[in-house]
């Protein structure tokens, strides 16, 4: 049975990452060669790191990795702290979600790929654990050509590349929960041509 991005996700989030099976040991380093949506967004993993593993559908293989690395305080105390998470969803054997953590284990931006062929389709990235941003590989050539930009969790603009040239061409600017307007580039020159009012609810 095949099973559906949405479903698979919904399943980790009810399941939360504390299975029962788990294991700890301390990771080698390991480059990492596949190619990714944003340059850095898959690291290479560092010998320092521990990584502590999950079994959440419980067939004897692990489906999500958390990796920690050891901080030292003032006081002389250390603590392991989470740095980045690996979660494979679909339980195919193959990494679907990257999550990357703040000093304060907040989440910092988290790479998806949502159609499970190996390769990154979407960026997000947060700032004091909100969505700022997210860039979209819509047409699965390995590059970003949609661009959503937040302010307190509501979308303010999205940004896009139609044509694949790599220059943005339209714009949408939102108010509320509707779009306000659109811009669209006409010529290639990188600037509006054409406004239009629009409004309309919904991402």
């Amino acid at each position: 049975m095949k099973l559906s991005y949405a479903s698979v996700f919904s399943a980790v989030l009810l399941a939360g990452c504390f299975g029962s099976d788990q294991k700890e040991e301390t990771v080698s380093p390991e480059k990492v060669t596949e190619d990714t949506l944003v340059d850095g967004v898959k690291e290479e993993r560092r010998g320092d790191e521990i990584v502590k593993e999950f079994d959440l559908n419980r067939d004897k293989q692990p489906d999500v990795w958390k990796y920690y690395q050891t901080v030292k305080v003032e006081d002389g105390h250390s603590f392991d702290r989470l740095v980045r998470k690996e979660l494979d969803i679909n339980w195919d054997g193959k990494i679907d979600i990257w999550r990357y953590y703040d000093e304060r284990e907040q989440v910092d931006r988290e790479a998806l790929d949502l159609d499970f062929d190996g390769r990154i389709d979407q960026v997000n990235y947060y700032e004091k654990g909100q969505i700022t941003k997210k860039e979209k590989d819509l047409d699965y050539d390995k590059k970003a050509d949609l661009w959503i930009f937040y302010e307190k969790g509501k979308i303010v603009r999205k940004e896009r590349d139609t044509n694949g040239d790599g220059k943005i061409d339209y714009w949408e600017y939102w108010e509320g929960d509707a779009i306000d307007r659109v811009g669209e580039d006409l010529d290639g020159d990188g600037n509006v041509d054409r406004w239009t009012k629009k409004s309309a609810a919904g991402e």
